[in-house]
């Protein structure tokens, strides 16, 4: 008997469900449909470098040990990195006549005369203050803002503990690296409104998802 149930029941729930959408399949690379995303996607692909637009200057704040310097391409760009004072330590070593660390933001910018672009990926959220961090760099007057992939809240400050696996960290792969440790940092965001507030002079001109590009009035 429970197994006429079960039997019955199963067919009750499958003949209830919705159908699953019909997508449609489209064959091969010629396609017409696939050739022209693919060339729409192209014609709006920027690089990281068009996205410098000329730079010669550029405070990367939260740069690491300078990946995004070696993502630019470009020797010519005097770079800056601002880190905490254990990651400048240890980065120091990569630097170059155009790649310098730096601890603060004020010996940064000191170094670099002005200010092209001020680029920042994924750092403020782990500042113990990101308001202020984000009003001193805003008070730097770089000619363009870019802010990429941030954690910002809706209506109040929110902070929680974020995990992380410590292979994850850093840029790429290293062969032969063992996952068997954890990261744990503390990740603050502020309200977009606020967020939005500092750029005081600035316009807002591209915005997807949680990167950010102001240039300067």
């Amino acid at each position: 008997m429970i197994g006429i149930a079960k039997r019955l029941l199963r067919r009750m729930v499958e003949t209830s469900a919705p159908a699953a959408p019909h997508r449609e399949v489209l064959e091969g690379y010629e396609n017409p449909e696939l050739i022209e995303i693919t060339f729409r996607k192209t014609l709006a692909f920027r690089s990281f470098r068009d996205e410098l637009s000329g730079a010669k200057t550029v405070l990367d704040f939260g740069g690491a040990c300078g990946v995004h310097y070696k993502m630019a391409c470009d020797p010519a760009i005097r770079w800056a990195v601002v880190e905490t004072p254990a990651m400048a330590r240890r980065a120091a070593e990569l630097s170059t006549e155009s790649l310098q660390f730096f601890t603060g933001i004020d010996a940064a910018v000191s170094w670099l005369g002005s200010v092209d672009v001020m680029h920042s990926n994924g750092a403020i959220q782990y500042t113990p203050d990101p308001e202020a961090t984000v009003r001193a760099l805003c008070a730097v007057r770089a000619r363009i803002m870019l802010w990429k992939r941030l954690t910002l809240s809706t209506a109040s400050v929110e902070s929680r503990m974020q995990v992380t696996r410590l292979v994850d960290n850093g840029p790429g792969i290293i062969p032969g690296t063992t996952d068997v440790k954890d990261v744990a940092y503390r990740e603050t965001s502020i309200p977009e409104a606020i967020f939005l507030a500092c750029h005081q002079g600035y316009r807002l001109t591209e915005r997807e998802g949680g990167n950010f590009r102001f240039e300067r009035d």
